[in-house]
């Protein structure tokens, strides 16, 4: 799978838009990122429920490894680009968009300042 690749399979998932920090792209879902694309073009970032980041770590090492840390223990899981197909990540991306989703729902809205009387 080429970065172009994983943006695509990403962008055709609902709601999801592109933006960047730190330098390369991201991917969001109701404000929160979800997936992002590491500056050495290798790699990719999902996060992930944490049993089904354990599942893929133990049964695909050589393609997934949890981040380093609090990150990693939070469910950002790195991937190797050339290891992966679009049919292979279609359902490890939808679950970290169901992950995201999950996420959006329970965050409450924001609410704007009350403007206060003179």
């Amino acid at each position: 799978m080429t970065p172009t690749q994983f943006q695509k399979l990403l962008l055709s998932l609902p709601e999801v838009i592109e933006g960047a920090h730190h330098g390369h792209a991201d991917f969001r879902l109701g404000g929160r990122v979800f997936a992002s694309l590491l500056p050495d073009g290798e790699r990719a970032m999902l996060k992930l429920p944490l049993d089904a980041q354990r599942a893929l770590v133990e049964r695909d090492p050589a393609t997934f490894a949890p981040a380093a840390g609090a990150w990693g223990r939070a469910g950002c899981t790195y991937l190797v680009l050339a290891n992966v197909t679009p049919t292979k990540l279609r359902p490890v991306a939808t679950d970290a968009w169901q992950l995201a989703q999950a996420a959006a729902a329970a965050r409450p809205a924001k609410r704007s300042p009350r403007k206060r009387s003179p």
